[in-house]
C-alpha cells in the first residue's frame, strides 16, 4: 500500500487551502511556509481559546520510535497535554 501512496498519479504534492466553504472542493495552492504558519496560528488559537487538551495527538504504529516519541514529546511540553492515542486502539 505504501508504493500506491508514493506513487499515485492524482495525490497531492503541495499545500493546499480551501477557498470555499467546506463541501465545495475549492482550494488554492500555498507556500509550505504559509501552511505552516497557518497551522502553527490556528493550534495556538485553539489552544488559548479552549485549552490544550483541546488538541489531540495520535501516534502511528508505521512510523519509527523515534518518530513517535517526537510527536508524543511535542504534544506534552510543546502543546501541553496528554491527549495521545495510538492508531491500534482506534
Amino acid at each position: 500500500a505504501g508504493v500506491n501512496q508514493v506513487y499515485f498519479p492524482d495525490r497531492i504534492l503541495y499545500p493546499l487551502q480551501r477557498v470555499g466553504k467546506r463541501g465545495e472542493h475549492k482550494w488554492k495552492r500555498i507556500s509550505w511556509d504559509e501552511a505552516l504558519d497557518f497551522t502553527a496560528t490556528r493550534l495556538k488559537e485553539i489552544q488559548k481559546t479552549n485549552g490544550p487538551d483541546a488538541i489531540g495527538f495520535c501516534a502511528s504504529a508505521k512510523v519509527t520510535n523515534e518518530e513517535n516519541y517526537i510527536m508524543q514529546k511535542f504534544a506534552r511540553a510543546g502543546v501541553g497535554t496528554n491527549s495521545v492515542d495510538h492508531c491500534a486502539r482506534l
